[in-house]
């Protein structure tokens, strides 16, 4: 039992890691300047990776049973609002980006919240339910795009900020079902072409007014499908639900740690 015990807490301390992670993201957007852009994304993908696996670690390790005095949960959802909100918002704030357009930041910062606060997010048929707050990888295409029309990009972020009000079905990669495999075998071929982006990002002096070579604006053009296809894949889902009749799911009565 003992065994069990320190294994758990190990699990845990894993989980944590996101939050040191997200230390280091901070001090780099303070410390300002584009020369930290690509070291805050390979820390965020740091900290998208960790929480895509700690969930099934806690899981096979039982985690609730042994420690059921410690919410895994509350700290990975504690964690996730500042990897995955907070501190990309906050790069986009330091960066002017949208350009003239950043005070507009607060509405998906506010939606966030929200979203992290419903009880339905996760429903017990394995999907997200209403736009789950992926503003890390929002915040990586503008900058690895930038500079991009500045409407363009808000109009981008307050239809995502909308959508996290909208409930509708999103995939919940690494939970069961053929669509979820599907789309998570599709996540980590992006995840590939991502760190692809990020190991060329300084490949060649990059234009002027722009954060990433032209070798990984390649990377990151091709790695776009990735997300046409999740949301384009998970709207026509949940249209299909709707025409069935078929309202989401709620909760389940055990939520996963992590996705």
């Amino acid at each position: 039992m003992i065994v069990r015990k320190v294994l758990c807490w190990l699990v845990h301390l894993y989980t944590a890691l996101g939050l040191v992670a997200a230390a280091g993201i901070a001090v780099l957007i303070l410390r300002g300047g584009a020369d930290v852009v690509r070291e805050v994304f390979l820390l965020m993908l740091v900290a998208t990776v960790i929480d895509s696996t700690d969930g099934v670690l806690a899981r096979r390790a039982r985690v609730r049973e042994v420690l059921p005095g410690f919410d895994g949960r509350r700290l990975d959802d504690l964690t996730d609002f500042l990897t995955y909100a907070v501190l990309p918002l906050l790069l986009l704030y330091r960066l002017d980006i949208p350009h003239g357009y950043t005070p507009w930041l607060l509405c998906p910062l506010l939606a966030s919240a929200y979203g992290f606060c419903q009880s339905s997010i996760k429903t017990s048929d394995g999907y997200f339910l209403g736009f789950p707050s992926y503003w890390n990888v929002m915040a990586f295409y503008l900058c690895a795009l930038h500079p991009v029309s500045p409407e363009l990009a808000l109009g981008v972020i307050l239809l995502c900020s909308v959508l996290t009000f909208v409930p509708t079905r999103y995939f919940y990669p690494t939970q069961p079902g053929r669509l979820n495999r599907l789309t998570c075998v599709l996540a980590v071929i992006w995840g590939g072409l991502t760190l692809c982006a990020l190991w060329t990002w300084s490949a060649a002096p990059p234009t002027p007014g722009r954060f990433a070579s032209e070798t990984a604006r390649s990377f990151v053009r091709l790695s776009v499908l990735f997300p046409i296809y999740y949301m384009v894949a998970s709207w026509a889902l949940s249209i299909w639900l709707w025409r069935r009749g078929e309202r989401p799911a709620g909760r389940a009565s055990v939520p996963p740690q992590g996705p």
